[in-house]
């Protein structure tokens, strides 16, 4: 079956079609790793076995999972510029909405994109300025204890590794804490009954 790429067209009551009418991925599929896709068993921050080696492409895109058709990160949305295609900066880009909360997702695919890019930097530094920032890396995006920090307006940063949270501001550690117990059992829970619902996941084959 011959690859396609992956792309998406900006529909007209999208909230920026006046200002990107269309954008396709071109050579980038970083979101084929980092979506968890449950109609192939496939983990987030897994690239999918469908993907090709060979330009990047999809070689079930005809037949592809709603979740694939529908996904379209921050760039597709034109959110960003046209420069700031996801594999150009090295990092997925999403608006999420959790709690009432909106907060910029960052999912890195290239170690530490978020100090070294420049493009990425000011990025994040706009956003920061009214909404948090969650910055992580796109292969540990389905694993509970791997490491994120929290960027909030005003200075603030958070780093979270597994039950330990540090508080950071103007480069110092101001605050070093654990979680309470009854915050450790909860999150234990939810991730044993994660565990088990991903149960036999593996990489999309």
């Amino acid at each position: 079956m011959a690859a396609r790429r992956l792309d998406a067209v900006m529909r007209p009551g999208d909230a920026a079609a006046n200002v990107v009418p269309r954008r396709s991925c071109g050579a980038c599929s970083l979101c084929c790793t980092v979506l968890r896709v449950d109609a192939l068993k496939k983990r987030g921050g897994i690239p999918c076995a469908h993907l090709q080696d060979a330009g990047g492409g999809c070689s079930i895109y005809p037949e592809r999972p709603r979740i694939c058709r529908t996904y379209r990160c921050l760039w597709l949305q034109g959110g960003l510029e046209e420069v700031d295609r996801p594999d150009r900066i090295g990092a997925v880009l999403d608006l999420l909405t959790s709690g009432g909360t909106t907060r910029l997702a960052v999912r890195e695919a290239t170690p530490g994109a978020s100090e070294t890019d420049e493009r990425l930097r000011g990025i994040i530094a706009r956003y920061r300025e009214s909404l948090p920032v969650r910055i992580s890396d796109v292969r540990d995006v389905m694993d509970p204890d791997a490491p994120f920090r929290l960027l909030l307006p005003g200075g603030e940063e958070h780093r979270v590794e597994g039950e330990l949270r540090t508080v950071w501001r103007g480069g110092e550690c101001i605050e070093r804490r654990r979680l309470r117990w009854l915050e450790r059992v909860v999150r234990r829970v939810l991730h044993a009954l994660a565990a088990r619902r991903l149960r036999g996941y593996g990489d999309g084959a």
